[in-house]
């Protein structure tokens, strides 16, 4: 693994333990029956908001949520399954959202601990991101090497599709899926997973977990509005982790 577009790319081999992860990105009517509301930027109102011709408001990606509120929606979704749930919490939760489509940064003072043998929903790790990215490839994009629309537009929404475009994030699994049957691992939203940031080592690891301090958290993928670099499977930035951004939302895992 790598990553490109900051300074700490480092190959490292990892070996990871087997684990199951969704299909698509979490929806906003998914979120919402979980959570009992929607926090999400692009939310039906509005030029902006509005999903494009053909596409279902529901079923496009939650977005504008804090790493926060994406652990305590897979706590409350293992819960409604009667699944064990991953994560412990200590601390308040301080709920937010966006005022007139403003970005919030929203305090949260949380502690979160991991139970990894729970069979809980959970956040992936950034190697298991990776690795369900990349979907047995080793080209800088899962569908190749190709940068040319044709082909990008094919896999995946992003700033010359969708930003430029119609400004939007689109319903989720409307593209082609990766060599997993994986939709939208490249665009339409970044997506946080469980892992502080820093930087990498030439170490070989088993089941990576991130730094062990720190209060930026890792994000993968591109978004709706990003430039096509970004959509490469080893691309990695950082957020802290009690930020709302517009295009930023996550996909799920269990082990």
């Amino acid at each position: 693994m790598g990553q490109t577009g900051i300074s700490d790319a480092t190959p490292r081999t990892i070996t990871l333990s087997p684990f199951k992860i969704s299909k698509t990105l979490v929806t906003q009517d998914e979120f919402s029956e979980v959570m009992g509301y929607n926090p999400s930027w692009h939310n039906g109102e509005g030029v902006f908001g509005e999903p494009a011709a053909d596409e279902v408001q529901g079923k496009r990606p939650v977005e504008n949520v804090t790493w926060f509120d994406a652990i305590e929606f897979c706590n409350e979704l293992s819960k409604k399954e009667g699944l064990t749930p991953v994560y412990t919490f200590s601390g308040t939760v301080i709920r937010g959202g966006h005022e007139d489509k403003q970005i919030v940064s929203i305090a949260q003072q949380l502690t979160v601990t991991a139970t990894w043998t729970n069979n809980g929903y959970r956040l992936p790790t950034e190697a298991e991101w990776e690795y369900a990215c990349r979907a047995g490839t080793t080209d800088p994009y899962y569908w190749g090497t190709a940068t040319d629309n044709p082909t990008v537009t094919l896999y995946a929404w992003f700033g010359d599709n969708s930003a430029n475009a119609d400004g939007k994030t689109h319903q989720v699994g409307k593209l082609e899926p990766n060599n997993f049957g994986l939709y939208d691992m490249s665009g339409n939203v970044r997506e946080w997973v469980w892992d502080l940031y820093g930087t990498y080592t030439g170490d070989a690891l088993t089941d990576p977990r991130g730094a062990s301090s720190g209060s930026t958290r890792v994000l993968r993928s591109g978004g709706w509005n990003s430039p096509v670099e970004n959509l490469q499977s080893a691309f990695r930035n950082y957020n802290p982790q009690d930020h709302r951004v517009i295009n930023l939302g996550f996909r799920v895992v269990r082990n």
